[in-house]
């Protein structure tokens, strides 16, 4: 069940916009099509309306030592302005959720929570910073916040023209304070499509005037779905689950978010697979007979299953059937021919390195 909707749903909703309920949110799917979504992030530039995302600000004296507490990366490495991509664990080192910090200023940082997971990782950390006794502030911003994406090659010139030329300027993981449409806003050149691209975050109360102030395509979940799975992204609660589809760092091929030269929860259960090396990978399949992996179907080996499909699409960019799941580490290299069982029928497939295109 879907209670929750982004302040722009009256805008989208007048525009013709499809919706689909995600993570507990009602949100736009598909304004025009898949498709033509696609292409644009692809091809020139679109936006999409990303506000089912959490915000939690922490801040206080202690806020970069509970953030190290309870993420994977060096959280006390990141400069004032810059952001990090990171994991978080429990105990057993397995996957809870994956996240973006940014460091505001030397005691104020906001990380970002995947759709339906702020109630949970506010209260995980008001409980951690109770039980370390920590001397920092916790808050739930997630419906004080709109978050929008701007993405594709047109990226940076859109943005330069509704924010500040100065918005060429921002590095890759890199965020500032910048006005757009006249509300007090936060830029970070993100993004989770595989094309440059910047993310917004926007006062709720302003979130209309900002997306207005850019001109570009319109897209839905339906496109960032086809967008993330070419460049090979995990999403969360699909890729990795902690009930269905429990899942460590270095079996998702995240191990560059962790940094075991930290302290942090799950540490030393992490510190053990690194050493002894993951069972399972998540790797890329490419279909090579007609079909489209989809959730849930059999990856095979000699008739036999030893995985599954956790996404999959028919990619708009390469027009062949694409998918990512896990498999044992002896099928995992590139190159590895396996099965995909379809309707109960067994199609051919291609092991490769998630992310299927070109640089």
């Amino acid at each position: 069940m879907s209670d929750r909707r982004p302040p722009l749903y009256a805008e989208h909703e007048s525009y013709g916009a499809k919706f689909t309920p995600f993570g507990g949110w009602e949100m736009p799917v598909e304004f025009d099509s898949i498709r033509r979504e696609h292409d644009a992030v692809r091809e020139e530039v679109g936006i999409f309306d990303v506000s089912h995302m959490g915000e939690i600000e922490v801040s206080g004296p202690d806020a970069a030592t509970l953030l190290q507490g309870l993420t994977t990366n060096d959280v006390e490495s990141l400069s004032v302005g810059r952001a990090q991509y990171a994991m978080i664990t429990n105990e057993a080192g397995t996957i809870l959720d994956d996240t973006v910090i940014y460091r505001l200023d030397e005691e104020e940082f906001l990380f970002i929570p995947n759709a339906g997971h702020d109630g949970e990782m506010y209260d995980r950390w008001e409980d951690h910073r109770e039980e370390w006794d920590l001397d920092c502030e916790v808050e739930n911003r997630t419906e004080g916040w709109a978050m929008f994406a701007v993405q594709g090659p047109g990226a940076e010139d859109l943005v330069a023209e509704a924010a500040d030329e100065e918005a060429r300027e921002l590095g890759r993981f890199s965020l500032s304070r910048t006005p757009i449409a006249g509300a007090d806003c936060l830029l970070a050149r993100t993004g989770y499509t595989g094309e440059d691209g910047f993310e917004v975050l926007a006062p709720w109360a302003d979130a209309v005037d900002v997306w207005d102030a850019f001109d570009c395509q319109p897209c839905g979940l339906g496109a960032r779905d086809t967008l993330r799975i070419e460049a090979g992204f995990l999403l969360s609660g699909q890729d990795f689950h902690l009930e269905e589809n429990p899942r460590n760092p270095y079996e998702a091929r995240v191990g560059f978010a962790v940094d075991l030269d930290t302290e942090f929860v799950g540490r030393d259960a992490l510190a053990r697979v690194e050493d002894e090396g993951p069972e399972e990978l998540f790797v890329g399949l490419r279909l090579l007979e007609r079909g489209v992996p989809r959730h849930g179907y059999e990856i095979v080996v000699d008739g036999q299953p030893v995985g599954e499909v956790t996404s999959g699409t028919m990619s708009p960019t390469l027009g062949e059937p694409i998918g990512l799941g896990y498999v044992p580490v002896e099928y995992a290299e590139a190159g590895t021919e396996v099965g995909v069982r379809i309707r109960g029928e067994e199609k051919r497939a291609r092991i490769e390195v998630p992310g299927f295109l070109e640089d």
